[in-house]
């Protein structure tokens, strides 16, 4: 009677380790698989809302596959890490193998999908996988570079959303992307940075290149980058012209009060640790999104 019983329970505590290895809270990043649905205006199209959301799965599974090929090399120094050594690899909650294999299920799933998006889509998804595997295996190691990886990351997903429905993806999206990333693995680093102390450099060599304050430079250049080329777009009149309203303008309070409160948590509160996270704790923060969102789809359809 008990070995069915404890079978179950181990059952159980396997399944909920996978799921915690997948991290699908970070799924919330994969929104920008959307971006190119929305701003081609092409949001109430069936078929290519369809689309953008297998896309949209395709890279969930895909950062899951990403998120566990790094937690299998990162295993030893997220046990030095107050904060990442309760993840199941860490912790002892699952074995190599086991995530191992539990990769190449997430890669089976994000390649069928990726193959029936089309040659484009499936040729994005390569290589945000490679990129993956050269941020894991390589790029983290060094200063700037490991947050310029990250950042090319999210703007694969912009891409990725457009190759989904066949629209092209806009130089503007693809930098505001790029600066915006920046902005939030920087905030990521400086998190790790204070929340370390002078372990940061046992738990990554990068770490111990950066401070505090050469931080604190680059977030006040990429904040401000991030906010002026979102103003610029918002006024431009190719912009105008392709998008058919010249009231786009009137979102950029919601940007800047985004980018304000995100400084103000990442430098007052330290809580730049999990952008993911943070937006769907901090309500300003989430109002100011939810509202953004509301607002360029009202400017852009009706």
């Amino acid at each position: 009677m008990n070995a069915p019983v404890e079978g179950g329970r181990t059952r159980r505590r396997r399944a909920s380790a996978l799921f915690a290895l997948a991290r699908p809270r970070q799924w919330l990043k994969n929104g920008l698989v959307l971006a190119a649905l929305v701003f081609s205006q092409r949001l109430f199209v069936a078929r290519d809302a369809t689309l953008a959301g297998l896309g949209f799965v395709a890279f969930c599974a895909l950062s899951s596959l990403a998120y566990v090929l790094n937690d299998i090399t990162d295993r030893e120094a997220d046990r030095l890490n107050p904060e990442k050594r309760d993840r199941p690899l860490a912790c002892g909650d699952l074995s190599v193998s086991e995530a191992a294999r539990f990769a190449v299920a997430l890669a089976l799933i994000s390649f069928v999908l990726s193959l029936a998006l089309g040659r484009a889509f499936l040729a994005i998804a390569v290589l945000y996988i490679a990129l993956q595997f050269a941020y894991s295996l390589w790029a983290k190691q060094f200063v700037v570079i490991d947050v310029i990886a990250v950042a090319i990351g999210f703007v694969l997903r912009a891409f990725a959303g457009g190759a989904a429905i066949d629209a092209e993806v806009s130089p503007w999206l693809a930098f505001i992307t790029f600066v915006l990333a920046l902005l939030l693995v920087l905030g990521r680093r400086r998190h790790e940075l204070v929340a370390l102390g002078d372990g940061a450099a046992v738990h990554r060599d990068a770490l111990s290149q950066y401070s505090i304050r050469l931080i604190d430079q680059m977030i006040a250049i990429v904040a401000g980058a991030t906010l002026v080329s979102y103003m610029i777009y918002t006024a431009s009149a190719e912009v105008e012209a392709k998008l058919g309203t010249r009231h786009l303008y009137l979102t950029v309070p919601f940007v800047a009060f985004g980018i304000l409160r995100y400084l103000y948590l990442i430098d007052e509160r330290n809580e730049g640790g999990d952008p993911a996270q943070l937006l769907t704790r901090d309500l300003p923060l989430l109002l100011a999104v939810i509202l953004w969102i509301a607002a360029d789809i009202l400017l852009l359809y009706f």
